[in-house]
């Protein structure tokens, strides 16, 4: 199987450094915008789609590298053996002065536009309950 580098960019109407890097940094940040719930034990997080107790789905995922006000950098649990990583990376635009989210992440062959989308679908989630 060959991988694929996705990349989905999205400018963020925000000049606040601290308000961007809780949202890619945080448990309670990343809830916003990337599943219903985000719990965090010591490095490890846990992504969590729907309700406890009901249909649900748990990920979890290992911090990998943080840079404050810069990138943090993720791994789910399942591809701690291939090493694929995806980053939230914060920009700042200098000619406007609003920061850029760029989210980077690997396909596998015939996942790249599914993987695309998710991407694309939590940016738009990330606006509607933010206002970013």
């Amino acid at each position: 199987m060959s991988k694929i580098i996705i990349s989905v960019e999205r400018e963020l109407r925000s000049k606040s450094a601290r308000i961007i890097w809780s949202l890619i940094s945080t448990p309670e940040g990343l809830a916003k915008w990337m599943a219903d719930e985000v719990e965090s034990e010591g490095d490890t997080l846990s992504f969590i789609w729907g309700n406890r107790w009901s249909a649900h789905e748990i990920k979890k995922a290992r911090i990998m590298e943080q840079v404050n006000q810069s990138y943090s950098r993720y791994i789910w649990e399942e591809d701690e053996e291939s090493g694929n990583y995806w980053e939230l990376r914060m920009e700042r635009n200098e000619l406007t002065g609003d920061y850029m989210l760029t989210v980077t992440d690997v396909a596998h062959d015939g996942d790249t536009e599914t993987l695309r989308e998710i991407w694309e679908d939590n940016m738009d989630r990330l606006h509607r309950n933010t206002g970013l």
